[in-house]
């Protein structure tokens, strides 16, 4: 579900230094950093135990199914992953990719009991998701775990990484937190990450990553396949930071400006520009509030609403990013700018930031499945028509691909009929299934690589029952 690079688990890998630890049987002030006399006389055994009692029976496997139409037809798919229990109530943490496009999600606890779970709120930025177990009435306790601070972690210290990987039982694997400002580029547009060389498998997406005084500080959702152990989690105050919008929303209601930023110090493009201060403003996007406001290239942003911006490196971005994509939309926002010598304000009005996924369509007599262009997700497309319709998936064997329709086709007409919306294609197919018996081709105008091109379609067989 990852990428060749990344993907949510992998083998995990023996630490030497915790069998040091426990051969040595080293205070806990040594594995907290602490000088505590109280706590100073349990080995470092009876912390990993005592952290793992707290937050073990919170975790939960979870199995989802989920419809998918990018192999051009509607198909039902199994997802498994993991969650936490975060509350008495029975909320549960997990991954987006875990749940999305789920139509039935089931969770099963560690005593063995399994309840169906309700999507409360899901964001495929963050890859975050929110369920809420649907509790019987006589299920009685609900074990949950408590949301720590990963802001007060620091390199060295050790975490647990818990889930049901290859769809097993749960496990836990221990290692250490690598990097607490982890920044990758592609996956870094409003986050951080947590790196950590715990053992995380495919199966642990959506699992807790625990600390050693067994709180929460974050959910494992990459892992990679190549080189070293690493892994990646979504840091806990990240986490708390959106958890209200996802209970009250549904979603993170994202706002959009269109700034597109540099750090001071850009080593990748070895530009380095004086002070501390600030952020340098890449470029603006096309027809953004960003350029409406007046806001140029290489001004160098000194504070948002008041609040003072320091970009000094790739890392200070995502935070930077963050508190601009959660400005009110619709409410003016004044900028602080510096332009050559001179400070000037700027005000500019965020818009929402929509879905960053189109809809999608099954147009099942025609053998393909049909999607929404959205900004975010097809740029590319996007450029050539800002609204519209382009084919998602092409069905093998079956009519799209005899008329040879390709997928990334964008649909500008069918027959007579200008196409806009998800709308226009549902009605322009069942206007011909309602019609089939009278006539079975359909003329298709569509833009590809740039070039209009017209496409007849010939839907007289049926490759369901053929």
């Amino acid at each position: 579900r990852m990428s060749c690079r990344f993907f949510c688990g992998w083998g995990s890998a023996a630490v030497p230094v915790l069998a040091a630890v426990m051969a040595w049987g080293l205070p806990v002030s040594v594995a907290y950093g602490q000088d505590d006399p109280a706590t100073a006389v349990l080995d470092f055994r009876q912390v990993i135990r005592q952290a793992r009692e707290r937050v073990f029976p919170a975790v939960i496997y979870i199995k989802s199914m989920r419809e998918s139409l990018e192999g051009g037809k509607t198909q039902t798919q199994e997802v498994t992953g993991s969650g936490v229990i975060i509350s008495s109530e029975g909320l549960a943490l997990t991954n987006w990719h875990v749940i999305d496009r789920a139509v039935e999600v089931r969770a099963l606890l560690t005593d063995g009991r399994h309840v169906n779970a309700a999507i409360v709120g899901s964001d495929k930025i963050v890859d975050l998701g929110l369920l809420q177990l649907e509790l019987p009435d006589d299920f009685g306790e609900v074990p949950y775990a408590e949301l720590g601070e990963s802001s007060r972690l620091t390199e060295g210290d050790f975490v647990m990484a818990m889930g049901a990987p290859w769809g097993l039982n749960r496990s836990v694997t221990i290692g250490i937190i690598s990097c607490t400002n982890r920044y990758l580029p592609d996956r870094s547009e409003y986050s951080l990450w947590l790196q950590t060389d715990a053992g995380i498998n495919p199966g642990n997406s959506g699992g807790p990553l625990v600390n050693t005084e067994g709180q929460v500080v974050g959910v494992n959702t990459l892992g990679t396949t190549w080189g070293a152990t690493l892994g990646f989690t979504i840091p806990s105050d990240t986490i708390q930071q959106l958890l209200p919008q996802l209970q009250e929303h549904g979603r993170i209601n994202w706002t959009w400006s269109g700034i597109q930023l540099q750090p001071l110090r850009d080593f990748n493009r070895n530009m380095y520009f004086s002070g501390d201060r600030g952020v340098i403003v890449a470029q603006t996007d096309p027809e953004s509030p960003a350029r409406r406001g007046g806001l140029r290239h290489h001004d160098r942003i000194l504070s948002v609403n008041g609040q003072a911006v320091a970009g000094k490196t790739g890392e200070d971005l995502p935070a930077i990013r963050r508190m601009l994509a959660l400005l009110p939309v619709d409410r003016p926002a004044t900028l602080q700018v510096l332009r050559g010598e001179q400070v000037v304000n700027i005000e500019l009005t965020p818009r929402y930031k929509g879905a960053v996924e189109g809809g999608e369509l099954d147009c099942r007599r025609w053998d393909f499945t049909a999607k929404a262009i959205n900004q975010f997700e097809n740029p590319t497309l996007w450029f050539h028509r800002q609204e519209g319709v382009f084919i998602f998936g092409v069905r093998y064997p079956g009519n799209a691909q005899n008329a040879r329709l390709r997928e990334q086709d964008i649909i500008l007409k069918i027959g007579d009929r200008d196409i806009h919306t998800l709308d226009d294609v549902r009605e322009a197919h069942e206007a011909a299934m309602q019609n089939i018996a009278e006539e079975h081709r359909v003329r298709f105008t569509v833009l590809r690589n740039g070039l209009m091109r017209q496409v007849v379609l010939d839907f007289s067989r049926d490759y369901e029952r053929n």
